[in-house]
């Protein structure tokens, strides 16, 4: 039952490879973006449950054809839009490791190899960032509960299991839109979310911090920005510390776009953070899922999240269990491919990668500044440039509809001083300067079509 001969396993694995390989070899000769119709989807992939068994190859050949060509391609060297995922085929092994012996990642006892790579990859990140010793963490999905974590964990830090009625957070008007939505979920009231409105250069500034927290009685924490996701603004982090040193504020940075632009300089401060949040599915080129939390302070996860149960009693003890660092029990290891990865390829070519993606924006910036038609509305940005075509805020939004339609390339759209501005994000290692400059000239041809 549920088993297949050695060979019939070899087999079908081999052919997935071939797909996948081939995958990363035409990526990007397919469209960015590619939208099913919901209809057609269920009527090839529905109907009743299969109470028989099917042939393995025509499965495999409907996820293939029927499934996997309806999706968003964020390692295509074209897709701009939002923030891509452009990741390498050393963390596709690592997953397909992780996933084929079923690694379990939650107790010392259940994995305790597992768990030493996710210490060291911890540990790597923590260096990287320039966090002192004793910062601990946890890799989680992505972002959104990374920062439900780090937040998590502040409360614990300032008022054990709850915060009183009047604690205030502070947010950026540009921050990321799970930020809010974790202190809800961690319960806070609407009331007790301020958020400040970011400067010209959508960056929060220290006066208006000082400013908020002068008008509340329990300021409790504020959530900085190290690469927003709309401009790649980074706020000022040294400054924005002492602020809270003064006043006795968490400091939780969100640097799960811009954090890993610390490794070639790009960014600044991070050492200052009471918790930090990464995404190494994003600019550390690592498959969905993967997300980082690193905070201050020995045992501070531990006492937020940490389980007693009897039906745990014998998976107590070891160096870690790391479903006492974050709300996940059974979880498998995030740590095998990232660490697989910086092995096989070194720091250096993830610090190279990273400063290709920077340079990339820069030359968009200064391409569209010597073509007419254009207004560049947020200069080049940790790989993030906002700008506007000739033409109203309905026509930049055909301009990023129209392009996803065409196929060639996959910008999107976000909103910049109140006005819809273009934008583009391009953090793939395998994007070239052509790319840039053909994607631009058909951006001139969709806009002359939707006018």
């Amino acid at each position: 039952m549920l088993s297949l001969p050695p060979e019939e396993m070899r087999r079908l694995g081999y052919r997935v490879v071939d797909r996948i390989v081939e995958h990363f070899e035409r990526v990007g000769e397919l469209p960015p973006i590619r939208v099913g119709d919901a209809a057609e989807l269920r009527a090839a992939l529905g109907g009743p449950p299969p109470e028989q068994p099917s042939d393995p190859d025509a499965v495999l050949d409907a996820l293939f054809d029927q499934v996997l060509p309806y999706v968003q391609f964020g390692d295509h060297p074209r897709f701009f839009a939002r923030i891509g995922s452009p990741s390498n085929f050393a963390s596709v092994l690592g997953d397909a490791v992780a996933s084929g012996f079923n690694v379990f990642g939650a107790s010392w006892m259940g994995g305790s190899g597992p768990a030493t790579l996710e210490l060291v990859v911890l540990d790597w990140l923590r260096e990287l960032c320039g966090l002192p010793a004793g910062t601990e963490g946890v890799l989680v999905s992505g972002g959104s509960v990374g920062t439900l974590v780090a937040l998590a964990a502040a409360r614990t830090a300032r008022f054990g299991d709850r915060a009183p009625d009047d604690a205030v957070a502070y947010v950026s008007s540009e921050g990321h839109v799970s930020i809010p939505r974790a202190l809800r979920v961690l319960g806070f009231a609407p009331g007790q979310i301020r958020t400040l409105e970011a400067d010209p250069d959508r960056r929060l500034s220290p006066a208006a911090v000082r400013a908020a927290v002068a008008e509340d009685r329990a300021p409790f924490c504020l959530v900085a920005n190290a690469g927003t996701t709309s401009t790649g603004a980074v706020d000022p982090l040294p400054e924005l510390a002492a602020v809270c040193r003064e006043h006795g504020l968490w400091l939780h940075v969100d640097g799960a776009y811009g954090g890993p632009a610390a490794l070639c300089g790009a960014v600044t401060g991070l050492e200052h953070a009471d918790s930090l949040v990464l995404d190494p599915h994003k600019w550390l080129f690592q498959p969905y899922e993967a997300g980082c939390v690193l905070v201050r302070g020995p045992g501070l996860l531990e006492r937020t999240f940490g389980l007693h149960a009897a039906v745990l009693r014998d998976t107590l003890g070891g160096e870690v269990n790391f479903r006492d660092r974050s709300v996940q029990l059974s979880r498998t290891s995030r740590a095998l491919k990232l660490w697989l990865s910086l092995r096989v390829f070194g720091v250096a070519a993830f610090r190279e990668a990273i400063a290709h993606g920077i340079a990339l924006a820069e030359h968009a910036e200064a391409t569209l500044r010597g073509r007419p038609g254009w207004e560049v509305v947020s200069p080049a940005q940790l790989a993030i440039v906002c700008f506007r075509r000739d033409g109203d805020d309905a026509h930049q939004t055909a301009i990023a509809a129209e392009m996803v339609r065409d196929g060639f390339a996959a910008p999107s759209t976000t909103e910049v001083g109140g006005r819809v501005a273009l934008r583009l994000c391009t953090i793939n290692p395998r994007t070239t300067f052509e790319d840039i400059e053909r994607t631009i000239e058909r951006m001139e041809a969709v806009s002359r079509s939707c006018a």
